[in-house]
């Protein structure tokens, strides 16, 4: 038997170039500059260098460690620092990130002095909360009026822009209407310090479709994408876009498998709660046969975010530390040692580059 460690995350860089390199080509085509998020990669350097061959301005992360460690590893491109700042760590922020997201003015202050202290100017964006009722400003005059704090009293700050975020915490489609609230609040904001921003970032991945209908907002002109070059997924599978030219397959796990066995598709005795505090569901389909493999959730998260390449597989349910799969119409015979390949949805591609239970093997 080959000696190869599993699980493991195939990662094809090539085929991730083509997705980055689809998507930057097009949006610069359309006014839109892209910065690549590479969290969901686990702030991969291979990645990161794949989005700036691809034509991305910049690199983006929500932790600013996993920045300094992009900038120990020679990434040289602008660094931003998705989530705002915690008071705690303002040296780092500005040490190791050219931009950051914003939305307190105490927070705004410190890294003001922190800049002066480092002998930087550093950049912001001003976050608008515009539904989804997560970060950012959701008063519009507290909004315009920290922008011309930061402008006239604010010496080591460069008011860069203003962005927003929807589609997390709310689940908040962007669309015309919210995003050209956005675009306004920029145009009040440039009539106000005399200057045009340079950025409006008008969110993430979930804003693409916007784009591909041709009813992005004037004067947004930049998103901040990571989902849609990694997997290019839900945009086929939530939105319904064939995103022809892109692959999903450019990061595939292999799990091996640990037992196989014809056993009863509903569990035997009184269902009380499983390891996680939920009580389950199951339905009776009679005796199945039932695969093992050797991951589970604290790889993957939710076993629904992989997507089996074999058919007639199914996701039956997951603990800690395993996969349970029905086999029962697999077009091939499953057996113990066999390895099974998994595309991914976001959810498990985010686990799986965090777990070190999972080796990394790069392609490409």
């Amino acid at each position: 038997m080959e000696n190869t460690a599993y699980p493991n995350l195939q990662i094809d860089l090539q085929k991730l170039y083509k997705n980055a390199k689809n998507l930057v080509s097009f949006a610069n085509a359309n006014g839109i500059n892209i910065t690549g998020v590479v969290k969901g990669s686990d702030s991969s350097k291979e990645v990161a260098k794949e989005f700036i061959k691809a034509g991305c301005m910049g690199i983006a992360d929500s932790r600013i460690e996993k920045l300094a460690k992009l900038k120990e590893e020679g990434i040289k491109e602008d660094m931003m620092l998705l989530r705002v700042p915690m008071l705690c760590e303002v040296e780092q922020v500005v040490r190791y990130s050219e931009i950051s997201l914003n939305s307190e003015i105490v927070v705004l202050e410190a890294l003001n002095i922190e800049a002066n202290n480092q002998n930087k100017i550093h950049k912001v964006i001003l976050m608008a909360d515009l539904g989804d009722l997560r970060e950012g400003y959701f008063d519009e005059e507290e909004l315009i009026k920290t922008a011309l704090h930061i402008e006239t009293k604010l010496d080591n700050l460069h008011l860069y822009g203003v962005g927003t975020n929807l589609g997390c915490f709310g689940a908040i489609c962007p669309d015309e209407s919210n995003l050209g609230k956005l675009a306004q609040i920029s145009e009040k904001i440039s009539a106000l310090i005399g200057r045009k921003l340079e950025i409006v970032s008008g969110g993430a991945t979930t804003s693409l479709p916007l784009l591909f209908d041709s009813k992005m907002p004037k004067g947004i002109n930049h998103l901040r994408v990571g989902e849609a070059m990694l997997l290019a997924r839900d945009l086929i599978d939530l939105w319904g876009y064939s995103m022809e030219g892109y692959h999903t397959d450019t990061f595939v796990l292999e799990a091996q498998v640990i037992e196989v066995k014809e056993k009863p598709s509903h569990p035997i005795g009184r269902i009380f709660v499983d390891a996680f505090g939920n009580t389950p569901e199951y339905e009776d389909k009679g005796m199945r046969k039932r695969a093992l493999i050797a991951l589970g959730k604290k790889d993957i998260g939710h076993h629904d975010s992989l997507i089996p390449k074999l058919k007639g597989i199914t996701l039956e349910g997951s603990s800690s530390d395993h996969v349970i799969l029905d086999v029962t119409d697999a077009v091939e015979e499953i057996k113990v040692g066999d390895i099974i390949e998994f595309e991914l949805y976001y959810q498990a591609l985010l686990y799986l580059t965090a777990s070190t239970s999972v080796k990394k093997i790069y392609r490409g």
